[in-house]
């Protein structure tokens, strides 16, 4: 039976990619900071990590990083009411500060889906400057992604990018995090204003599909882009309001300058190995909305 690893189980994309490699008859272990009562320990045996890596870019164990999150039961109950999880899903705690934790959950899997991603805060004068410049989130990404691509090359390690964009799609875990969250609070207006941003959407099922076609396509290599439809988010707005009018929306545009270009993003390297037609922003939209409405939210 094929065993997989997903780290950081508890993430948007991390939850579903468990939920579908359940559903495909998997053994999964997943890594949290705190799995509560639920924790399972595994022997170790020398492997072969093959790590693919979502949400833009790879996060890799470096000790300068500083990142705290409590995680418990409730925050992780989710994942056991899976179909398949009672029988087929093993967590494992873990912690990305911590060498040498994560070493029962990699050994003996067949591969590694390397989703735990912590922002990064350091004291160079590059994260200086773009901190000023509110680009210190992909400054951290992207320094995280070339240690990455380093560190698989020093000791032989077959890695393999994933990188969408803004995923969204219906929600899973019991509250709105990361993407989602952002989507809700410009529904409810909570913001005071919408970011002056143009940026890629793609739904949570395309990102799960291309992790796994990625883990299972022989031909996969390098960096794969995943993404749909590029919007600003006045365009965003503008789509919701038209169906769900009752919300009260952002109206007023943020007035930061610069990640407002028009552009496009190639996805036909992904597309070539076989990922399906991928869904349409206004049906991420509607799956998202009916999602947040199914669960008291809005």
């Amino acid at each position: 039976m094929v065993e997989y690893c997903v780290t950081g189980g508890t993430g948007f994309i991390a939850a579903y990619l468990i939920k579908a490699l359940l559903e495909r008859g998997h053994t999964v272990r997943t890594t949290v900071r705190d799995p509560g009562t639920n924790f399972s320990m595994f022997s170790t045996e020398k492997m072969e990590v093959l790590i693919h890596v979502p949400y833009f870019v790879v996060s890799i164990f470096l000790t300068h990083f500083h990142f705290h999150i409590s995680e418990n039961v409730e925050k992780v109950g989710y994942l056991w009411e899976l179909n398949g999880a009672k029988e087929r899903l093993k967590m494992i705690k873990a912690d990305l500060l911590v060498e040498g934790s994560f070493d029962e959950a990699l050994n003996g899997v067949h591969g590694v889906f390397h989703t735990a991603s912590p922002v990064l805060v350091a004291t160079d004068e590059n994260i200086k400057a773009n901190k000023r410049n509110f680009l210190w989130y992909a400054y951290a990404k992207t320094k995280a992604e070339q240690e990455a691509w380093k560190f698989a090359k020093e000791r032989g390690i077959d890695l393999v990018v994933v990188n969408p964009s803004f995923v969204i799609g219906p929600l899973l875990a019991p509250q709105p995090t990361s993407t989602l969250l952002l989507i809700l609070a410009v529904v409810k207006g909570q913001l005071g204003e919408y970011p002056n941003t143009r940026v890629g959407f793609v739904h949570i099922d395309d990102v799960v599909t291309a992790h796994i076609l990625a883990m299972e396509e022989s031909k996969a290599s390098g960096r794969l882009i995943c993404s749909n439809s590029v919007a600003h988010w006045s365009e965003i707005i503008q789509m919701l309001r038209a169906k769900y009018p009752y919300y009260p929306y952002e109206n007023k545009c943020g007035t930061q300058k610069g990640d407002d270009n028009q552009h496009s993003m190639d996805i036909s390297k992904i597309m070539n190995l076989g990922l399906p037609p991928l869904k349409s922003l206004d049906q991420m939209l509607d799956d998202c909305i009916s999602s947040f409405q199914e669960k008291g939210f809005l």
